[in-house]
C-alpha cells in the first residue's frame, strides 16, 4: 500500500512537471490547452476503468457515448430554429411518440407470448413495423422541409437554448438511457462478441448522427455553441484583466485567451473531482467488492446468488454515462460539434490505451493514463519533427528522404501510441499505478 501511494505522489508530480515544462518552454495557452483535454480524457478514461477495470465489461462502444454527449451539448444549449419548427416539428414529435408507443407494444407482445417462440418472434416484429411505417410516412416529408429551410444557416431544428453546462448532467442522463438499450440487447454476449457489439453500435449511432441533419445538421456541422466561461473580447474590456496582463508583462490578447482556459479548466477539474470521489466511495463499498468478484470468477458469483448480468447492466450504464458527460464536456470546450470528426482510434481505442497505461481497477491509475496518453498525443508530433530535423539535419534540403520524412511527422504519434502500450505491457503488464489489493 505504501508503495502504491508512493507512486501516485511520483507519478502526479512528474506529470505537473511535464505540463509546466509546456508551459514555460512552449506557452501557457499550449499548457493549459492540454491540461483541458488531459482533464476530459481523463473523465473518459475513468468511464471505461470501471467497465473494464472494476466489472471486465469491454466497452468498445465509447465513441457512440461521446457523441450522444456532444448530440445532447447541442440540443440543450443552441437557439430554437423558429422556421423550423413551424414547419413541422410538433409531427416530429408526435412521430416519435407513436413510434415510442409502438415499441411498448412489441415489447408487452414479446413478453406476452415469452412460452411461444414463433408466434411472439412475428407478432413483434410485425407491430414494431407497423410503428416503423407510420413514422416514416409522418415524418418523411417533415424532415425534409426542414433540412430545406435555410440549410446553409441551419436546417435544423435547433435547440431549447439553455445554459450548456446544463447539458453535461443531461448528456451522462441520455447516455445511461441509450446504455440501458444496449445493455439488455448486448451484455449477454461473452467478452469478444459483446466488443464487435458495442463497436457496431457506436457506429450506428455516428451514422445516425451524421445523416439526421434535421436533429445535428449531419455533416455541415453545428457551430459557435455559447461558452460557459466569459469570451476574451469581453475580458479584454475589464480593468483587472488590463492591470493583470501589465503585471506579468503578457499582451491582453495572451492574458485573456489564458484567463479563458483556466476557466474552462477550473469547471472541468470540478467535475473530475465530482466523478472521482463517486468512483472511489463505490468501488470501496460492498457493491464495489461485489463487483470485482463477479469479475474475478462471474461462476462463482453466480452460484452466490448474485445476478450476474444485472450487475453488468448497473456498471455498463455509469461507465458509459461518464464518458457521455465528458463527450459533452469536449464539444462545449471545441465549441462546435463535428459528427464527421469520431473516429474509433481517438474516442475508443485512445482511451483504452489510457486504462491500460494507468492501470487498469485504479481510479488513480485511469486519471493518470489519460494525462499521460492525451499529452503524448500532442506533443509527439512536434517531438518527431524535432527529432527528425535533428537526424536528417546533415541531407540536404533537396534531398527525397527528408522531404519524405519530415512529412511523416504526424505519424509519430501513432508511433507513440504503440510503442508506450508495448513498453507498458512488457515492464508493468498492471499499468503504471496497479490496482490495490483489497481485503
Amino acid at each position: 500500500m505504501k508503495n502504491i501511494k508512493e507512486r501516485i505522489w511520483l507519478t502526479y508530480t512528474a506529470m505537473t512537471c511535464l505540463l509546466l515544462f509546456v508551459a514555460f518552454f512552449q506557452s501557457w495557452n499550449v499548457a493549459l490547452s492540454i491540461l483541458n483535454l488531459c482533464i476530459i480524457s481523463a473523465i473518459m478514461s475513468l468511464g471505461i476503468n470501471i467497465q473494464w477495470g472494476n466489472s471486465g465489461i469491454v466497452n468498445f462502444g465509447a465513441m457512440g457515448f461521446t457523441a450522444l454527449g456532444g448530440l445532447c451539448a447541442v440540443i440543450i444549449s443552441m437557439p430554437l430554429t423558429k422556421g423550423a419548427w413551424e414547419i413541422g416539428g410538433f409531427k416530429i414529435i408526435l412521430a416519435i411518440i407513436i413510434f415510442l408507443i409502438f415499441i411498448f407494444l412489441a415489447n408487452r407482445t414479446w413478453k406476452f407470448y415469452k412460452n411461444s417462440p414463433k408466434k411472439k418472434i412475428c407478432f413483434g416484429l410485425l407491430i414494431f413495423l407497423i410503428g416503423f411505417l407510420i413514422l416514416r410516412i409522418i415524418a418523411d416529408p417533415v424532415i425534409h422541409a426542414i433540412e430545406s429551410y435555410e440549410p446553409a444557416k441551419t436546417g435544423y431544428l435547433g435547440g431549447m437554448n439553455l445554459p450548456v453546462i446544463i447539458s453535461w448532467p443531461i448528456a451522462g442522463c441520455l447516455a445511461a438511457l441509450i446504455a440501458l438499450l444496449i445493455g439488455k440487447i448486448a451484455l449477454g454476449l461473452r467478452s469478444d462478441y459483446l466488443a464487435i457489439a458495442t463497436l457496431g453500435i457506436s457506429e450506428i449511432i455516428i451514422y445516425f448522427i451524421k445523416n439526421e441533419d434535421w436533429l445535428s445538421r449531419g455533416v455541415k456541422n453545428v457551430n459557435g455553441l455559447p461558452r460557459p466561461v466569459p469570451y476574451e473580447i469581453e475580458l479584454q474590456n475589464s480593468a483587472w484583466l488590463i492591470n493583470l496582463s501589465e503585471k506579468f508583462d503578457f499582451s491582453l490578447v495572451v492574458m485573456s485567451s489564458i484567463t479563458v482556459k483556466l476557466s474552462y479548466s477550473i469547471l472541468f477539474l470540478l467535475v473530475l473531482i465530482i466523478i472521482f470521489i463517486f468512483l472511489e466511495t463505490i468501488s470501496k463499498s460492498p457493491w464495489g467488492r461485489m463487483m470485482r468478484a463477479i469479475r474475478d470468477n462471474e461462476v462463482s458469483a453466480g452460484a452466490m446468488g448474485k445476478d450476474v448480468k444485472k450487475r453488468h447492466l448497473q456498471v455498463f450504464i455509469i461507465g458509459s454515462a461518464i464518458v457521455g458527460i465528458a463527450g459533452a464536456m469536449m464539444t462545449t470546450l471545441d465549441g462546435q460539434f463535428t459528427p464527421a470528426s469520431y473516429q474509433p482510434i481517438r474516442y475508443t481505442f485512445l482511451i483504452w490505451i489510457m486504462v491500460i497505461v494507468g492501470g487498469s481497477g485504479n481510479n488513480y491509475g485511469a486519471v493518470l493514463g489519460g494525462f499521460i496518453v492525451w499529452f503524448l498525443w500532442v506533443e509527439s508530433e512536434p517531438l518527431g519533427l524535432w527529432l527528425i530535423e535533428l537526424l536528417t539535419s546533415y541531407l540536404e534540403d533537396s534531398s527525397e528522404l527528408k522531404n519524405r520524412l519530415l512529412d511523416s511527422a504526424a505519424h509519430m504519434r501513432l508511433i507513440m501510441m504503440g510503442l508506450i502500450l508495448l513498453i507498458t505491457l512488457r515492464f508493468a503488464p498492471k499499468g503504471i499505478i496497479e490496482e490495490q489489493k483489497r481485503i
